[in-house]
């Protein structure tokens, strides 16, 4: 059974319009994921989705996105979801994750993240996320464990 805090409900602007950095889930609001250009587009406890431009400083030499940059952008919505689900005064952190890479993203485009829960726990939680482009071909799927700490 989902636990759901609504004191933790991040409200999502209409439209296209990215929220405020206030907004955000903590682990969203770390240098990090603004470093690489990740936008979260939607923040509940059942579901976190974000984009990512396939931009060339993230692409390895073939003109592909990097597949650390798309463990990254999993990594990052995943512990939001769980950061989401916490109790009162916990933090999250990822001890196992693994990632299936099924396709490439092309430079220059968008990635899409959408990170949903398998498990909510006391002790952990378990995230699959699946990447996907533009055209909704799935470029990897991740599934990792989040500790509550």
């Amino acid at each position: 059974m989902l636990h759901v805090d609504t004191a933790k409900l991040v409200p999502m602007p209409a439209n296209d319009i990215a929220p405020p950095v206030a907004a955000l889930p903590k682990p969203a609001q770390q240098p990090f994921p603004q470093l690489i250009g990740l936008e979260i587009t939607e923040a509940t406890p059942g579901r976190v989705r974000a984009t990512l431009a396939a931009r060339n400083e993230l692409c390895r030499s073939g003109g592909t996105l990097h597949g650390g940059a798309i463990m990254a952008l999993a990594d990052i919505v995943a512990s939001c979801g769980a950061y989401l689900n916490l109790p009162e005064g916990a933090a999250t952190t990822t001890i196992e994750s693994k990632t299936n890479f099924i396709g490439a993203a092309k430079a220059g485009e968008p990635v899409f993240a959408e990170a949903t829960p398998l498990h909510v726990g006391r002790r952990s939680s378990v995230w699959q996320t699946h990447v996907t482009r533009a055209d909704g071909k799935l470029v990897a799927l991740v599934i990792q464990t989040q500790m509550v700490i």
